[in-house]
């Protein structure tokens, strides 16, 4: 067999062994949400971060967690989240509250979307 032809039939192997990790799917909420949340905010309750453990986020006033540092405007705002603020929040946190201290923002509706399904998920109150 000639270099050539092993060459091109290694190449069509690897690609078809990497096809399914490079499809195009729907986003994982929970990869999305360790990759781009997971360093300031934790899900497990009373454990906050940076900013508060968003366990039970949606359906909860913002502000409000015991123990959690939060900005005046954020305490003041109250902002019930649901799928619209967070959606709102998530693309752009101060065009929702000023000065609020999280300096993310989330442009990608699809990933935003995914990170919000993945948070009711873990929101009894949703």
């Amino acid at each position: 067999m000639s270099f050539k032809y092993l060459l091109a039939a290694v190449t069509s192997t690897f690609s078809m062994i990497m096809a399914p990790a490079n499809a195009q799917g729907p986003p994982d909420g929970e990869r999305l949400y360790q990759q781009r949340c997971g360093s300031c905010h934790s899900i497990e309750p009373g454990q906050n971060r940076l900013g508060p453990h968003l366990s039970g986020v949606v359906g909860r006033t913002a502000g409000t967690v015991e123990g959690a540092r939060y900005s005046p405007d954020m305490q003041k705002s109250g902002i019930v989240w649901d799928d619209k603020t967070l959606d709102t929040y998530l693309d752009n946190p101060r065009a929702i509250v000023p000065r609020t201290t999280m300096t993310i923002a989330l442009r990608d509706a699809a990933q935003r979307g995914a990170i919000i399904d993945y948070l009711r998920k873990l929101s009894p109150r949703s």
